[in-house]
C-alpha cells in the first residue's frame, strides 16, 4: 500500500508537502504514511482515492484495477 501511493505522488509529479497540504498534514505525517511508519486512517485514504480517482481497494493493493467502483445512488 505504501509503495502505491508513492508511485502516484511520483507519477503526478507532486511532492509530498503538496499531499500533505492538501490532506491537512504535515509533511513529516505524509512521509510516514509513505514509508509505513503511520497506519492510514480511512478518512485518508477515501482522500487519496478521490485525489488519485482510484478505488481505496487499488491503494491497500487488494486489486490492480486502478479505475473506481462506480458510484451508487442512495435512496433516502
Amino acid at each position: 500500500m505504501y509503495s502505491r501511493i508513492r508511485d502516484l505522488r511520483e507519477d503526478g509529479d507532486l511532492t509530498q508537502k503538496e499531499l500533505a497540504v492538501y490532506l491537512n498534514c504535515s509533511q513529516v505525517c505524509y512521509s510516514h504514511y509513505e514509508l509505513g511508519k503511520r497506519d492510514i486512517p480511512s478518512d485518508v485514504l477515501i482522500s487519496l482515492s478521490r485525489f488519485y480517482g482510484t478505488s481505496v481497494d487499488y491503494l491497500l493493493g487488494l486489486t490492480d484495477q486502478r479505475a473506481p467502483y462506480p458510484r451508487s445512488r442512495r435512496s433516502r
